[in-house]
């Protein structure tokens, strides 16, 4: 081979082993820390935040991380529940979007059911300045009632139980109890995972029994779900996939999960 087809492979080969070798220590670092921001890796590595921004965004989409603002967290596990405060830095922009494609299915003179959660709650916060009304909202979410509570044209009824501060959300026996003896044209669902075989599930048990409830007392059931939260497991199973009508996902979802879920009779939307 000539020499100087050896030099141009040499110099071609450098940069993507540089690359490489960064990537995995941001991996390492990330394993060791659980989350990283751009600013930090700036410094560790002497490089731009445009190349550190590439480094993050590229982890991502082969799912060795997560991105979030101004920076990455380890790949969460469905198994285990987080705080909301952190889940809201997660996946934003396309749980806004979500929101909006769910709200704008809210129709004058419903009763919808709106759980817990950080997509469910960017629903909240979309029908509050739709002019959609009247509308009742039944809801075991301290969030989005407090989104609610400053428009009087929305009437919110909140279910009562044991609060779990992890998610700001009602749950148990009484929540259930009052659920019982209600109905709805409407619930918009949000989960951790969901398996096109196993269903949709969740890491708290209570949680899972009282969105089982809210699945048999709604005539029509949305998941509203990013995806990221596709083609995973959780701890506790809330129902299989025929119970549900809709999903509300991101244009990141994988295109044989869709086709999938879409084959047992589920209308998928991404947005």
């Amino acid at each position: 081979m000539p020499k100087s087809i050896q030099n141009e492979e040499v110099v071609s080969r450098g940069p993507r082993l540089l690359t490489e070798e960064r990537r995995r220590k941001i991996l390492e670092i990330l394993e060791a820390e659980e989350r990283v921001t751009v600013e930090d890796l700036v410094q560790r590595f002497g490089v731009s935040s445009v190349t550190v921004r590439g480094d993050l965004d590229s982890l991502a989409k082969s799912g060795s991380l997560i991105r979030s603002h101004g920076g990455a967290i380890k790949r969460i596990d469905p198994r285990t529940d987080y705080p909301i405060a952190f889940k809201e830095t997660l996946h934003s922009a396309e749980k806004a979007r979500i929101g909006a494609a769910a709200a704008e299915l809210i129709r004058p003179g419903q009763i919808i059911i709106l759980d817990s959660g950080t997509t469910t709650a960017e629903i909240a916060r979309r029908l509050k300045h739709l002019k959609v009304r009247p509308v009742t909202v039944i809801t075991n979410a301290l969030n989005s009632a407090m989104e609610l509570s400053s428009s009087p044209d929305l009437s919110v009824v909140m279910l009562g139980g044991i609060l779990r501060p992890m998610s700001f959300s009602l749950v148990g026996p009484q929540a259930e109890q009052t659920l019982r003896d209600l109905n709805a044209d409407q619930l918009f669902l949000g989960v951790d995972a969901l398996d096109h075989e196993l269903g949709l599930s969740t890491p708290d048990i209570l949680e899972a029994q009282l969105n089982a409830l809210m699945i048999k007392v709604a005539r029509e059931v949305t998941v509203v779900a990013d995806s990221s939260k596709l083609r995973r497991r959780s701890l506790s199973v809330i129902c299989k996939v025929n119970l549900i009508h809709r999903l509300i996902t991101d244009t990141g979802a994988d295109e044989q999960v869709v086709e999938s879920l879409r084959e047992q009779g589920l209308q998928v939307l991404t947005v």
